[in-house]
């Protein structure tokens, strides 16, 4: 009994002891991370989102689709090259995440779109979105603005500045 006592008291300890991230999403098996979008110039009727899912279970899942209050549709798409040109196709199948796989929707990549928005994504602001899978169903996820230029999402979405 006391073996089992420090058992748990120890699992207890090192959970207290890991980082926790507050984006971090946890559905079934799937963990949403690091979702950010980018800010829209006035006008802008599409934003682009991005985030991390990392597939913890055996079995496979699928990113199937979306909504969200700040646009009117929610599409999946992927940025590829194809002889030297970018080319953007929309993944009307969804995109896979295979056991243990983890996909990252970001620029040039994967990610979703946001089309018919209702007004400009400004830098600072967050809002929700919520995805659909397959298997484990929905979750609701907060996206956060970052500026027009962001190549990524947190304390490094700032676009470099050149020149100065």
């Amino acid at each position: 009994m006391v073996r089992l006592v420090f058992m748990i008291a120890f699992v207890f300890a090192i959970c207290a002891s890991m980082p926790a991230r507050a984006d971090d999403v946890v559905i079934g098996n799937l963990k949403i991370s690091a979702a950010w979008a980018r800010a829209t110039p006035k006008g802008a009727t599409v934003g682009g989102g991005y985030f991390t899912v990392t597939n913890m279970g055996s079995t496979p899942d699928r990113l199937t689709g979306g909504v969200s209050d700040i646009s009117n549709r929610f599409e999946i798409h992927e940025m590829s090259m194809d002889k030297g040109v970018m080319k953007m196709r929309a993944m009307t199948a969804g995109v896979e995440i295979k056991p243990g796989q983890t996909i990252r929707f970001e620029p040039s990549g994967y990610h979703v779109m946001f089309v018919g928005l209702k007004e400009p994504l400004k830098q600072g602001d967050h809002f929700k979105a919520e995805l659909q899978f397959e298997k484990a169903g929905k979750a609701s996820v907060d996206f956060t603005v970052e500026g027009i230029g962001a190549r990524m999402g947190g304390s490094g979405g700032k676009p470099m500045q050149h020149g100065r």
